[in-house]
């Protein structure tokens, strides 16, 4: 998964000005009690990231 088409399934399901705070605040456990932001500074791909936003936002079918 691009970076890009990560953010904009981000945007998407939580709304413009929300994604970003919510990839900033809060923290996954999926991803070693990391936020979004820190998991993909550390590192970890955009897709698993993705899958770790999925599991713990409820996320609809169509942006899985």
């Amino acid at each position: 998964m691009r970076l890009s088409d990560f953010w904009n399934r981000m945007k998407l399901h939580f709304g413009d000005p929300y994604a970003e705070s919510w990839a900033r605040d809060y923290v996954i456990a999926d991803l070693g009690g990391r936020t979004v932001n820190q998991a993909l500074a550390d590192g970890i791909a955009a897709k698993e990231v993705w899958g770790a936003v999925c599991r713990v936002a409820d996320v609809t079918g169509s942006l899985r």
